[in-house]
């Protein structure tokens, strides 16, 4: 209980740690001293602070590895932290303990034996730090590849494209306080209350400020429709507010479609109110004529759409569309928000411009209260792309590291995560090595990805605790255990301190507060360093190694992570005094250019884009499948097989349905079904599935991830971004006899 009540105390806070679950950022002033956590965070941090019970090499001994692949994610995550590196050799059933420097070494013969550095493969999760990610992609770049895959290419690498194609940033344009100050906000593809909970607070509070609030998703979301905050004495004697002041029931993948038509309505106000000597009301003229480029031929192009179709084609009327426009045609106060539910589609990037064209319209982008609002999923998962883990360097990052390091980086552009499950299954790619996350069921197809695994020579997790990658495995596996952000970090110089980014780019510090459950565990950061020394030699004072490769002082940098930063701030641009601005009260914001008005694009113009909506024709037999996450889960990390927001109790493998579709198809309430996908002459199936009722439009269907990833084909990929499809997936259904 101490050890808990004190973890939770300083989660979030300004000289605390920050939330290893999702993203959202912390408020810039106040902050409760209650809880400033959501659920998600609280059960996060309870699983990473117990110490009671833990994966020892007990745990190994007892249980082979054909046993634990039959254990339930629920069940691997409740085992405890792991505490003590752990090999499987080949052909043994059980892992066994192994220490770390036979682990490092280990590690560097496999790699140093390859015929090439692009043989392998080094992913990351969002979980790890500034620090850690920027010595990982500096040692990755030093051992001679750019195979720097990561859990942005499944989740918002649409985003980050599209972004960096119309107003030149891949990052959001608002700040926290925007959403306090907005007039509207539209939530697209998102569930804040099991998402990011913490977003419900802002929101609410723009509602009590007069916002409107338009919510827009192919499911009923509880979190959406209402919301009573349980720190708010108000709330809980009088109740909360109704969140969304007008709630658009789209199919899945028509939010394109609806943006749209909302563009071409807007045209049509701005028409009844402009004059032969005064533009209208509607569009912000000024802004589109001093700041953006494509205005005309984007109009030009609305005209080959009819409403009608487009009404028709999303699941809702014109009125229904019109009633959401006339809440911010006069205002330039305008937030769009979005997440998977527009970033895993074919055309998710041309969806995710539609919302900038929109926006464009306005004049939203660059003021208070307005501005492009991306949810990202995973805690500093956009600090690592920031920090160069990314498998498309920028030539001027790469410049930077040459010019500091005095080496030179490679150029050729590697893997992101489909490419390099792919080459694994090729033989191209033979060690797998992931910091973080547990990536065979964040992938795409399942069995394909697992496949995939097993025909490495080497796979490496860096974990804080089991889960199912770890038992689909490589020729040889190791598990390396590391301190988790709640875990005081101790080095040579003292206790250290690691830094994140926030989804609205602060970037803050992050202590660690309770002792790590034993003393074998090592920081992301002395892995890194134990593993370049080991792979690229370990002579601080030689320029070079033995085969030309350069050698740094990774002791003096695990150390003082300090070294770190200032390393950082030599090669990243808005990491200038980055040690001082970091330990400022709640850190500092990182320059962005279309916050202040300046698109980084090529003609320093945001620009508009023409894009066309994608038709679904489906078949009398067919629906469309999203996958959603229950409210008991983050990202793979199963917390329990609840899902109250939608009245599912002890159940994970269920396929929300329509009732008439059910009816029409023949299906009744809880019986048991395969769900089967069809792609390239291929046929994929997911077993035993429970059919639930549910308000979602015809022809559409959800069910849970990861249980429905084996659904996905690897190679069914979001047009520019490569991001698998998960949110449009054609299925049939079967029903299980007996």
């Amino acid at each position: 209980m101490a050890r808990g009540w004190k973890a939770l105390v300083n989660m979030n806070q300004k000289n605390g740690f920050d939330c290893p679950s999702c993203a959202w950022p912390d408020p810039d002033g106040h902050r409760s001293r209650i809880a400033e956590y959501c659920e998600s965070g609280a059960k996060a941090v309870a699983e990473e602070v117990m110490n009671k019970h833990t994966a020892s090499p007990v745990l190994f001994q007892r249980y082979t590895i054909a046993e634990l692949l039959q254990k339930t994610d629920l069940w691997l995550g409740q085992q405890g932290r792991l505490t003590q590196p752990m090999i499987l050799r080949p052909g043994a059933q059980h892992y066994e303990a192994i220490g770390w420097e036979d682990a490092f070494r280990l590690i560097a013969d496999q790699l140093n034996a390859l015929e090439s550095p692009n043989e392998a493969v080094f992913y990351t999760s969002g979980r790890t730090s500034n620090e850690a990610a920027f010595l990982y992609q500096l040692f990755v770049r030093m051992y001679g590849t750019n195979n720097l895959p990561d859990c942005s290419n499944m989740c918002h690498e649409s985003t980050s494209v599209a972004l960096a194609e119309s107003i030149g940033l891949g990052k959001a344009s608002v700040k926290y306080e925007d959403y306090e100050k907005a007039d509207v906000i539209i939530i697209m593809g998102q569930n804040p209350g099991t998402n990011a909970p913490r977003m419900l607070t802002p929101l609410e509070q723009a509602k009590r400020n007069g916002a409107k609030i338009i919510a827009v998703n192919p499911l009923h979301e509880a979190g959406l429709l209402g919301f009573r905050n349980p720190q708010s004495p108000r709330d809980v004697l009088f109740g909360g507010e109704k969140m969304a002041d007008l709630f658009l029931q789209v199919r899945i993948n028509s939010d394109m479609a609806l943006l749209k038509a909302m563009c071409k309505l807007l045209l049509e106000e701005e028409k009844k109110n402009a004059t032969v000597d005064q533009p209208g009301k509607v569009l912000d003229k000024s802004f589109i004529e001093t700041y953006t480029a494509g205005y005309e031929d984007f109009v030009k192009s609305l005209d080959q759409f009819e409403l009608s179709d487009l009404a028709a084609q999303c699941g809702l009327t014109i009125a229904q569309i019109q009633e959401a426009v006339d809440l911010f045609k006069h205002t330039r106060k305008l937030i769009i928000c979005w997440a998977m539910g527009l970033t895993q589609h074919r055309n998710s990037v041309q969806t995710i411009n539609e919302v900038i064209n929109l926006l464009l319209l306005k004049g939203s982008i660059g003021i208070e209260g307005g501005g492009a609002s991306p949810i990202r999923g995973h805690s500093n998962v956009q600090g690592d792309r920031t920090m160069g883990i990314w498998e498309k360097p920028k030539p001027e990052f790469l410049d930077a590291l040459k010019k500091t390091f005095n080496f030179e980086p490679p150029r050729e552009h590697g893997y992101d995560v489909v490419k390099a499950v792919q080459a694994m299954h090729e033989g191209k790619a033979k060690v797998f090595f992931a910091l973080g996350g547990n990536f065979a069921m964040a992938v795409s197809d399942t069995n394909y990805t697992a496949e995939a695994l097993k025909k490495c020579k080497l796979t490496v997790h860096v974990s804080t605790k089991l889960n199912r990658s770890h038992f689909i495995h490589g020729e040889t596996a190791l598990i390396l255990p590391c301190l988790g952000r709640t875990d005081r970090d101790r080095q040579a110089s003292g206790e250290q301190f690691v830094s994140c980014e926030s989804t609205t780019g602060v970037v803050a510090q992050s202590h660690g507060v309770v002792d790590p459950v034993v003393s074998t565990l090592k920081s992301e950061v002395a892995i890194i360093a134990e593993l370049a020394k080991a792979t690229l030699g370990n002579d601080p004072r030689a320029s070079v190694d033995s085969l030309g490769r350069p050698s740094i002082n990774w002791d003096a940098l695990v150390g003082n992570y300090d070294l770190i930063r200032d390393l950082i701030e030599k090669v990243v641009p808005g990491f200038e005094q980055y040690n001082k601005k970091v330990r400022q009260e709640g850190g500092f914001y990182l320059p962005n250019g279309p916050r202040v008005r300046e698109f980084k694009t090529p003609d320093g113009k945001a620009h508009f884009t023409i894009n066309v909506p994608m038709h679904h024709e489906l078949q009398p037999d067919e629906l469309m499948l999203m996958t959603i996450r229950s409210h008991d889960q983050f990202n793979t990390t199963i917390y329990g097989n609840d899902d109250r927001y939608r009245g599912i109790h002890n159940e994970r493998r269920v396929i929300f349905i329509n009732a008439d579709d059910m009816a029409n198809l023949g299906l009744h309430e809880k019986q048991i079904v395969d769900l089967h996908s069809y792609y390239n002459g291929q046929t994929r199936t997911a077993h035993r599935f429970v059919v639930v009722p549910y308000h979602i439009p015809r022809g559409c269907a959800a069910a849970y991830f990861p249980e429905t990833n084996v659904l996905i084909p690897i190679d069914s990929t979001a047009e520019k971004s490569n991001t698998p499809t998960s949110k449009s997936i054609l299925i049939t259904i079967t029903p299980v006899a007996g």
